[in-house]
């Protein structure tokens, strides 16, 4: 859009869960709450405006088998753009997704780097899968490759245990996390089960992704400490057919699957009503599809979170947990317009009327 053209956004503009605005103009791709003067043209939207959704775990740039290539990246990305999501935290991928980052009509995204593993206890071609005594060199790595985060897997199915287990002692989580903190970035970590979650709090951790293992005694530890996290409820959906697939082999994994995904509405909404926060993140690019925001704020709603803090959890909250703006006079005018309120419902996510990225419509 030329600077000379005016996007004046009207109806009702939710700069916050209770600042509600009656317009809002877009000049040269950014946000004003001022009328500008001499507009040769103007267009105008109509509706209900959200900042740009936020799924805070999805991989663009990887499905089931590893990297993929850059043109099924870009299917990945525009996927999610269509559905109203305009800033990723990218937890983990092979590939390099740099290139997006010229690409004005693509998401904005923050990425955590690559997975870092134990050896042969995560996908195949997914993660650098090392050993304990170079995860500090390998959290090093990530930290200063990513933007600001570090992925860790936390627990895996273990086949001499046929169970679940922490992948890392105490010890090298303590060293790896001070490492990436003092590269001024953030670690979370991929947990299905209860084992891991205690030293990797106290080791400092920032969040944890699923974390259906959390318990009565391990969510005050999180509230305590502040440790966020982003459940993927739609991914946790997919145990019980995980479950089934590994039952001959590994009974005892099969069945403590089945419970975490018995529990999971239980596990977030005490998660939410201890103070945890908890932000939307879908996990897709995986085995799962992108697209998916809408539906995983509906899980949140569903597990008993109020529809505004599930709402907050892909918009203004998370978006200031990633320290990135949302309806500021000044960012960047990345925003969702919609027939509804959403604050009222919502599945009103799931039909996004206008999408605005930079300034521009672009679906």
């Amino acid at each position: 859009m030329s600077d000379h053209v005016v996007m004046h956004v009207k109806g009702r503009v939710l700069v916050g869960p209770e600042d509600v605005r009656d317009e809002l103009w877009v000049v040269g791709g950014r946000i004003t709450y001022r009328r500008p003067a001499g507009a040769a043209e103007e267009i105008t939207v109509r509706g209900w405006a959200l900042p740009g959704l936020v799924d805070a775990h999805c991989h663009v740039g990887l499905d089931a088998h590893g990297a993929v290539d850059d043109a099924t990246s870009e299917r990945q990305a525009l996927t999610d753009r269509e559905a109203g999501t305009l800033l990723i935290r990218d937890a983990g991928s092979a590939a390099d997704t740099r290139w997006i980052d010229d690409r004005e009509d693509l998401p904005k995204i923050i990425r955590a780097g690559r997975h870092i593993a134990r050896t042969r206890r995560y996908i195949r071609d997914y993660a650098h899968e090392i050993e304990p005594d170079d995860l500090v060199a390998y959290v090093a790595r990530e930290a200063r490759r990513g933007d600001g985060w570090v992925k860790l897997v936390g627990d895996w199915i273990d086949r001499e245990a046929g169970d679940l287990t922490a992948c890392w002692p105490r010890g090298a989580v303590e060293a790896a996390i001070a490492e990436a903190h003092r590269l001024g970035a953030r670690v979370t970590a991929h947990c299905f089960a209860e084992d891991s979650l205690r030293d990797l709090v106290e080791a400092g951790i920032d969040c944890v992704e699923h974390a259906t293992g959390l318990t009565e005694d391990t969510i005050p530890l999180f509230a305590e400490r502040g440790v966020a996290i982003v459940p993927t409820l739609v991914n946790i959906a997919t145990f019980p057919a995980l479950a089934d697939g590994g039952e001959a082999k590994f009974p005892r994994w099969s069945a403590h699957m089945r419970r975490l995904h018995e529990r999971r509405y239980d596990t977030v909404r005490s998660a939410h009503d201890a103070g945890i926060p908890v932000f939307v993140g879908t996990d897709a690019g995986g085995s799962l599809a992108h697209g998916l925001v809408a539906a995983e704020v509906a899980e949140l709603v569903k597990a008993g979170i109020p529809p505004l803090d599930a709402l907050s959890a892909t918009s203004w909250g998370a978006r200031a947990w990633l320290g990135r703006p949302a309806l500021e006079e000044g960012a960047p005018a990345d925003l969702v317009v919609y027939d509804t309120d959403p604050r009222a419902d919502v599945r009103a996510l799931a039909a996004p009327r206008r999408v605005i990225l930079n300034g521009r419509v672009v679906g």
